[in-house]
């Protein structure tokens, strides 16, 4: 197979725009005599004459024609890949994955995917239903970039392998008689309840 030399090939797509060697040179910053010589090294390199002299400036080949026609291609896709490496640099771009209990997928996944297109839109995110220990597993395993849970079920927040990260307070309520004195209270702490009796997780 042919040698392709990407840079030699930018040189001969500039001296097909430019038409001279020497105006070639000065659009590249180089010497008039390396641009020759770069041409007749990926003249070499491909197996083809490049070039015909014609006065004073010089023709493509129908070769070089040909090769150009399909360099455009790669040209093309590495000006692509250039577009996509920048954006994922700058965070326009990527996936992350997510892993989540099945109540915070509608609740809390989706509206932070929604807002995140509208700022980010070519950042695309894969969300897996899971329970904590599974997504803890997930996460540690590095198949989800992040992991949903509730605090309890959340590992310890010394567990070196993670790093948690508050989202919000979920406010819980207490189910108690008319007539108990804590009854009318707008807001109750645990330490309020400690000393009651309890009915909880299915007991």
């Amino acid at each position: 197979m042919a040698d392709w030399d990407i840079r030699k090939l930018q040189i001969l797509r500039t001296l097909r725009e430019r038409g001279t060697v020497t105006a070639t040179a000065e659009a590249l910053h180089m010497t008039p005599s390396a641009v020759s010589q770069q041409l007749t090294n990926l003249s070499r390199q491909l197996g083809v004459e490049l070039l015909q002299a014609h006065g004073r400036r010089v023709r493509l080949t129908d070769a070089a024609r040909l090769v150009l026609g399909h360099a455009e291609a790669v040209f093309e896709q590495l000006e692509r890949a250039d577009a996509d490496l920048a954006a994922h640099v700058r965070g326009e771009a990527g996936e992350v994955r997510v892993g989540a209990f099945s109540t915070a997928v509608p609740a809390l996944v989706v509206p932070a995917v929604t807002a995140l297109r509208a700022t980010r839109p070519g950042i695309a995110v894969r969300v897996r239903e899971a329970e904590a220990q599974e997504a803890y597993e997930l996460l540690a395993a590095g198949e989800v970039d992040l992991a949903l849970s509730l605090a309890a079920q959340a590992p310890s927040a010394v567990d070196p392998r993670f790093t948690r990260v508050p989202l919000l307070a979920d406010p819980l309520d207490v189910a108690l008689p008319g007539d108990h004195p804590l009854a009318r209270a707008e807001r109750l702490r645990l330490a309020d309840l400690a000393a009651e009796p309890w009915i909880f997780g299915g007991s």
